[in-house]
């Protein structure tokens, strides 16, 4: 198969070779490892499980902290549930979250080892509340 990929000088042809099985017998066992890692590729899921770090939370305090809508939070979360990463649990209209695979801190340890994080571009984790049960009876902060 051929196909055309425009660049700024011109066109650059590109012949795709071996497209029925982009997965070699080399390299299918780690598919499900570089499933795990692409789901940490997002920022935003990083700093989820930071916040997650430190016990179950509501998605409440995640917006809080983090600054950004309740529905987007929702999507990160969706990935990281799909993941195996976290587990939910329903409280009346609450939803909280925990890390569902305590081993993921490891991962993030590692990498933070490698790659040391700037300044917490979220700042320091400040004390919020919200509506949410454990908020309303002094249980969380």
């Amino acid at each position: 198969m051929t196909f055309l990929k425009p660049w700024r000088h011109g066109i650059i042809l590109f012949k795709v070779l071996n497209m029925d099985d982009p997965l070699t017998t080399e390299t299918r066992p780690y598919e499900a490892q570089a499933q795990l890692l692409k789901v940490l590729t997002h920022p935003v899921r990083l700093a989820i499980l930071n916040i997650l770090r430190g016990g179950e939370h509501c998605v409440c305090h995640m917006e809080a902290h983090l600054g950004y809508r309740q529905a987007y939070i929702s999507q990160q979360l969706m990935v990281l549930r799909e993941a195996g990463l976290i587990q939910d649990r329903r409280e009346g209209w609450n939803v909280f979250y925990r890390v569902s695979e305590p081993r993921i801190f490891a991962v993030l340890a590692a990498v933070e080892q490698i790659v040391p994080a700037e300044e917490d571009k979220f700042g320091p984790r400040k004390a919020v509340s919200c509506s949410c049960p454990k908020c309303s009876s002094g249980g969380a902060g």
